[in-house]
């Protein structure tokens, strides 16, 4: 009986064409199923479990065929819109993602409401068939190439916090929205801040029901904490025109990694790449390097099976906040063992640098692991509140509307 190994790199010998452009190629792999095994036949999908998903991606990575469009699209609004949009929603939204057309973005934080998500302050009021939105939100990863938001905004400051929220599907190239980057120690600006100011969204891009937007969210920030959590796949690239990949020869995207600016920074990280720098320094036979290296092997061990387990559920829970918390600790493990092999090479920084300079970036991307999608302390409350059973921390403002929260900055 055939896996879905051989049937998925059966399909792919028959079909990949790496001469074809990477918008042409994502449109045959949107028909076939393969680009979002784990959505259903309807949408798109193969209908396959997620423990078969690791399956397809080895496929992909054994042939070097180019995978599936990258981006927040097909790791957070797709299987959010799956589960809560209505019929006319999935066939709006899902295939223009599937198919790498339009990338997206996610309008979660604020400056005010980054741990404590449910204090946002951004509003949406009801005009007509439409909400007008104001507010501001921070740390928006690709922002600055989005066609599309991931938008949770105030609609009922009369309801609690977390029960006044609605999740819109915004559009992002629009008259009162601004993109401003952030840039980074690194040089790279991955992050945005978004200011919308009288931004306008429909009544029919609710996803979820109005107010309804909590439990939406967290639909949302669970699949998160599932892709970063779950480690590389196959060589992908960034949806969206404004990715600039959709032209290219998808053959060449393969050869150049095709990868993210995250993915860039953090590509000094892991077991097998400083292993062959000590050796290349001469530092593999250091006690204390053969030590670190041994730690960074098993922690990398230890994720891989917890996020196979994770996948293999029906649904995921919260134990994926884990993976999370492991991806944090291996990069900063990764940061301290790869400076210490580098030793006085690690002050150097880009051409000049060996390797120009990938363990350095590395290390100073390595804070923003624990902090984006949701903080390391975060991660440690819902560990211990909805998997070890611990008590909730206490809480003053349960039950009370939003509006009468003693908020320095309430509007």
């Amino acid at each position: 009986m055939a896996t879905v190994y051989d049937e998925c790199a059966a399909w792919l010998k028959a079909n990949w064409d790496p001469e074809t452009t990477v918008a042409e190629w994502w449109q045959v792999l949107a028909d076939s199923g393969w680009a979002a095994p784990t959505w259903p036949e309807d949408w798109h999908g193969k209908g396959l479990s997620r423990g078969e998903t690791t399956e397809v991606r080895q496929a992909f990575a054994d042939l070097k065929v180019l995978g599936p469009p990258a981006g927040l699209g097909m790791m957070l609004a797709g299987p959010t819109i799956l589960t809560h949009g209505n019929d006319e929603q999935k066939a709006r939204y899902l295939r223009p993602i599937v198919s790498g057309e339009i990338a997206w973005c996610q309008l979660f934080s604020e400056p005010g409401a980054g741990s404590d998500l449910a204090s946002l302050q951004c509003k949406a009021v009801k005009d007509g068939e439409e909400w007008v939105v104001n507010g501001q939100k921070v740390w928006t990863s690709g922002g600055h190439v989005a066609e599309m938001g991931m938008l949770i905004a105030r609609t009922n400051p009369d309801a609690p916090k977390h029960e006044g929220i609605t999740w819109f599907a915004i559009e992002m190239e629009q008259p009162g929205l601004e993109v401003v980057p952030l840039r980074e120690m690194t040089g790279r600006a991955l992050f945005n801040e978004v200011f919308l100011s009288d931004a306008r969204v429909a009544e029919d891009a609710i996803i979820g029901g109005l107010n309804q937007g909590w439990a939406v969210a967290n639909t949302t920030l669970t699949n998160e904490r599932i892709g970063l959590g779950g480690g590389g796949g196959a060589a992908g690239a960034a949806a969206g025109p404004k990715g600039g990949a959709l032209a290219r020869r998808a053959g060449d995207l393969i050869r150049s990694g095709g990868g993210s600016g995250t993915s860039q920074a953090l590509a000094g990280r892991g077991f097998g790449t400083l292993k062959k720098l000590a050796e290349e320094f001469g530092k593999n036979g250091e006690p204390t390097i053969r030590q670190d290296l041994a730690q960074l092997f098993t922690l990398e061990q230890i994720s891989r099976y917890t996020q196979l387990r994770a996948k293999s559920a029906k649904r995921p829970g919260p134990e994926v906040s884990t993976g999370k918390l492991q991806v944090s600790r291996i990069t900063r493990l990764s940061r301290d063992v790869g400076l210490s092999i580098l030793g006085p090479y690690g002050t150097l920084h880009g051409e000049s640098a060996p390797h120009r300079g990938m363990i350095q970036e590395m290390a100073l991307f390595s804070p923003a692991p624990s902090i984006y999608g949701g903080s390391d302390e975060i991660q440690k409350n819902i560990i211990g509140e909805r998997v070890l059973g611990l008590p909730k921390e206490p809480s003053v403002d349960k039950g009370v509307a939003f509006k009468d929260l003693k908020v320095g900055t309430q509007r």
